[in-house]
């Protein structure tokens, strides 16, 4: 099977000549309208007419939430004449502190996407509102004579007061209603695992700013977790012993690798008999004080001799009887208080999720539902085929979705109501821990759209609510007109925080015992690190950027250990059928080094049939195995699928060329004084010299720095059939360096971006002087002189630039509100490669003029540090000796890469500085 030959891949990969239609994702005819974010008066302002409060050029920032999954991330949008082009995070709000991943960065993206819905329709022929509002009326009508007792809501977790105010509402018009809640993937685990440990639902805040000592089964701390980047940024600000007083340690037990895992000091590949085995040897140890045997010995002796400073974190694949030992586990050890905290959860009612689904699919196929709304979810995609969810659908006379763009699930209901964007709406959330921040619509609704506080009161009254009004209604007891105007500036309620609950552990969770997996083949569904549950698939950015870990793009194939491959013949990309219970999924494998032995991973999100030009028939839809119980059956077919993938190096080769480097505390030594070089010593220069730092100890390789670039400095998308062409344009990639047996290796992570030499290679070769060296230490690419020899290219020993092959920035149609008016848009034919972020370095000079050179030096912050959420990078002028850069590149453990070419590079590395325990082999 070839490429061409895959469903739905010829839509994603077609020749160049036809790249319009795959890359049109980003054309939207009314992104060039204006608006007046932070004004009472939000009329629609026509482009030749200047927003209140808007200077031509300049630049606005204001502050928002986003939510997805249940979970809230404050934001800020950066605004160009009254237009949002780029988002950071905000550093009030404690989920993000600052930073974002790349979902987050990739949200402007969705935000114009032209795929969005225009208009509402009724089974699928478009409509006029009136009609709506006179079924809804009718509907209405129904439901006085039963007490709504044929209503249902079906939502994913609300983390919004609002939204929840507005629910309530709809269910005390209507007695007789029911809601129910779907995430598509949801922690149903971790929930009720919680409820078995403490008696009732909570929520087990870690507090790794404390934590010494951390171990993690199945752990998802740095991924998916909620607080992920709060986590990841204290996580890093332990690791590097230069940066910090004290140094963390981190045991990973996962069955494939995760994020935690290749940053730990001590991994262990573990499938579900042997985590079985892990999970009860630690509850014997700490909470009987037995002794287990092998590699939990020397974790659980660490994990005791450190009380108050020890956390386990389990995973949401855990069993439920499993997460309940392990807070009976951090109990005793110490962390309450301390390495972890206990509170009311943010979510408004959480329930066990597949639970109420199925409650829900069993009233629709008896026939009790008689009208069914659906908010933000997108079950008949992401349910579990064995519910049946898509045929009960079918029963119900009288169906509403809202979403912002077609789905599957909008093509099986009657009515498909267009929603607005987060960034077009007002709306609340509260954070993992509590904290509550308002959000603020960032411009007019592009395509129209309901939000739903304008379309629940529709269910009990005869007007549309007001967003606006509805928001500010649920804060009005708790924030006056000025508390109110604070808390949209700064982004976050001040004191909003929850506090922690006094509830006991219950004396029967220390007794849990989870059931014994079977034996055989296991499988692990996980979502995709960028498009989740397939809610992202339509975003380009996040199809094509390589996932962490295993650098697939514009794929999701099953993940198989090197064991398997080798006992099944297979590579990578080969076809194989999988089989588990009723269900049978084929999907192109990918060997996955350091995956547990007999462990089988699908990787959710892909196989959309409804997700617009860029992510319908994107990779593999395993939903059908969602719910199936028992051994996993695999083979191959035969058939084979070239997969896109980023750069990835295997093998110690990299490693011993000094290009990332790697030592245990022991092995720490000085410095080493400067090589000689050949080239004559660079002369000259101004006052500010610009240069970088990247602490590898920092780096989790999570690809937020990547999609910031990309965001930042209009780096084109070019497809999946370029990428397998290893025409990929990205100017910053994160570089894999496996080392040791692959079934058990050590990974490395590197950012790899231009690396600005002092003597640069790439300027001696270019016949036309394209590339050039400024005053102030930059390494500058002159578009216009460019002719494209790609001598440059050929000479860069770090294989940092990137060819423009095609007219990408032409043929994608990316719209200008999107774009970074700083940055040039380049055309086919010449070499791009990062700039330190010029334009940033431009307006800092433009504030230098008034400010003074010290708020140009300050005032500097590149995309790729301001995203990252573990502060691995570190940006400024090397000719200060007191900067912060500065003190990174004097640091001990500070190297530039290939160093003995004598380039001279002004982006240096700190070696990863590993902190095994002596009770272990450093390469278990």
């Amino acid at each position: 099977m070839t490429v061409r030959d895959r469903p739905g891949r010829d839509a994603l990969a077609p020749p160049l000549a036809q790249r319009r239609r795959v890359l049109g994702l980003m054309a939207a005819s009314m992104a060039l309208a204006g608006c007046d974010p932070g004004g009472e008066d939000r009329a629609l302002l026509p482009p030749v007419r200047q927003p209140p409060g808007i200077q031509p050029g300049g630049v606005n920032r204001y502050a928002s939430v986003l939510t997805a999954g249940g979970e809230a991330s404050g934001v800020v949008v950066t605004h160009r004449s009254g237009r949002p082009v780029k988002i950071e995070g905000n550093p009030n709000h404690p989920a993000s502190l600052g930073a974002t991943d790349a979902v987050g960065q990739a949200a402007i993206l969705d935000l114009y996407d032209p795929w969005r819905a225009a208009s509402l329709s009724r089974q699928g022929v478009p409509q006029a509102e009136g009609v709506l509002l006179e079924a809804l009326a009718a509907l209405r009508t129904g439901f006085a004579a039963d007490h709504g007792a044929g209503l249902r809501l079906l939502t994913g977790s609300v983390v919004s007061p609002s939204l929840a105010r507005a629910i309530d509402a709809v269910l005390a018009a209507w007695p007789g209603a029911r809601w129910h809640q779907w995430d598509g993937i949801p922690r149903d685990n971790v929930l009720h695992g919680a409820m078995l440990a403490y008696g009732q639902p909570v929520a087990v805040v870690p507090r790794l700013e404390a934590a010494g000592l951390v171990l993690g089964l199945d752990s998802d701390l740095l991924e998916t977790a909620p607080g992920h980047l709060r986590h990841a940024r204290f996580l890093a600000a332990g690791r590097n012993p230069t940066r910090a007083d004290t140094r963390n340690r981190i045991y990973a037990a996962e069955a494939t690798p995760t994020l935690l895992g290749v940053r730990g000091d001590h991994r262990h590949p573990a499938g579900p008999q042997e985590m079985h085995r892990i999970v009860m040897g630690l509850a014997a140890s700490v909470l009987r004080n037995e002794r287990p045997e092998g590699w939990i010995a020397a974790v659980t002796g660490d994990l005791k001799a450190h009380p108050g400073r020890a956390l386990v974190h389990a995973g949401p694949d855990l069993p439920a009887e499993a997460q309940a030992l392990v807070h009976a586990v951090n109990e005793a050890l110490g962390g309450r208080g301390r390495t972890f905290e206990v509170i009311d959860p943010p979510q408004r009612d959480p329930v066990l999720q597949e639970d109420s689904l199925r409650a829900l699919v069993a009233d629709m196929a008896d026939g009790r539902v008689r009208v069914l709304v659906i908010l933000g979810s997108n079950p008949v995609f992401t349910a579990p085929a064995s519910l049946g969810f898509a045929a009960a659908l079918a029963r119900v006379p009288s169906s509403l979705a809202l979403a912002s763009a077609p789905d599957e699930t909008t093509d099986a209901v009657t009515w498909f109501v267009p929603a607005v964007h987060e960034l077009e709406d007002w709306g609340d959330a509260l954070a993992f821990d509590g904290t509550a921040a308002i959000a603020q619509p960032q411009l007019l609704p592009l395509q129209g759209g309901r939000s739903p506080f304008e379309l629940l009161p529709l269910l009990y009254g005869f007007t549309a609510g007001d967003a606006r009004a509805w928001v500010r209604d649920t804060w009005r007891d708790r924030l006056d007109d000025t508390a109110w105007r604070e808390a949209l500036s700064r982004g976050v309620v001040p004191g909003s925080a929850a506090p922690a609950l006094p509830v006991a552990l219950r004396a029967e969770a220390a007794t849990l015992a989870p059931p014994a997996p079977p034996s055989g083949l296991a499988l692990r569904i996980r979502p995709d690190s960028h498009l989740g549950d397939g809610r992202h698939a339509g975003n380009a950015w996040l199809q094509e950027a390589p996932r962490p870990l295993t650098r697939v793009a514009w794929e999701t194939p099953v993940l198989i250990s090197p064991q398997i491959a080798a006992r099944e013949r297979l590579a990578n990309g080969d076809v194989v059928r999988l089989a588990c219970g009723t269900a049978t999924v084929t999907a192109p494998c990918w060997i996955m080094p350091g995956q547990a032995a007999e462990v089988v991973v699908a990787v959710a999100g892909g196989g959309r049939w409804q997700a617009g030009p860029v992510g319908t028939g994107v990779g593999s839809d395993v939903t059908p195995l969602r719910g199936q119980s028992g051994v996993v059956g695999l083979r191959r077919t035969g058939d084979h699928v070239a997969i896109a993938c980023g750069t990835r190096a295997d093998g110690g080769l990299e490693l011993s060329r000094d290009v990332a480097k790697r030592m245990a505390a022991a092995q720490q030594q000085p410095k080493p004084s400067p090589q000689p070089s050949l080239y004559p010593p660079r002369s000259g220069g101004g006052a500010v010299q610009w240069g970088m730092s990247i602490d590898l100890n920092a780096c989790i390789g999570c690809n937020a720095c990547v999609i910031a670039c990309q965001a930042e400095n209009n780096v084109p998308v070019v497809g999946c059939e370029e990428m397998l062409r290893h025409r990929e344009m990205h100017w910053l990639r994160i570089d894999h360096y496996d080392e040791g047996p692959v079934e058990t290796p050590r990974t490395m992570l590197q950012p790899m971006l231009c690396q600005h030499c002092e003597q640069a290679p790439c300027e001696i070769v270019c016949p036309v002087n394209a590339t050039v060296h400024d005053a102030e230490g930059l390494n500058l690419q002159v578009y216009n002189r460019c002719v494209g020899t790609r001598f440059c290219s050929n000479n860069c020993p770090y294989k940092v630039r990137r060819f423009n092959f095609g007219a990408y920035a032409r043929e994608e149609s990316r719209p200008p509100a999107t774009r970074n008016p700083e940055v040039s848009v380049r055309g086919r034919g010449v070499m791009e490669k990062c700039s330190f972020c010029l334009q940033r370095i431009a307006e800092a000079r433009v504030a230098a003029d008034t400010a003074g050179p010290a708020a140009a030096e300050a005032g500097v912050v590149t995309a790729c540090q301001a995203a990252c959420p573990t502060r691995a990078f570190s940006f400024g002028n090397v000719a200060d000796p007191d900067s912060e850069v500065s003190r990174r590149k004097a640091a001990p453990l500070s190297y530039a890469a290939l160093e003995k070419l004598s380039t001279s590079p002004r982006v240096s590395y700190e070696a990863r500085l590993d902190n095994p325990n002596p009770a272990l082999d450093q390469d278990d």
